[in-house]
């Protein structure tokens, strides 16, 4: 729990410079597994009403910054 804290305001400091790993670790954590895992996207599915997806990016091993955002 303290290292996905550490994570969570590492990405609201620095948007920019996040590895996809990293990201991965948090989304997983808390949205559980991915429901699709392909070679550069991982898509997770979310407890919200409308059952919304997360999708996230891998490019050259960051996180693309508009879905660090989301």
């Amino acid at each position: 729990m303290a290292q996905i804290e550490k994570l969570l305001a590492q990405l609201k400091n620095n948007q920019k410079d996040v590895n996809f790993t990293d990201l991965v670790k948090v989304c997983s954590y808390y949205f559980g597994e991915p429901r699709q895992q392909g070679t550069s996207h991982c898509v997770y599915k979310t407890p919200w009403a409308g059952n919304p997806r997360v999708n996230i990016q891998d490019k050259n091993g960051k996180a693309k910054v508009y879905q660090v955002r989301e």
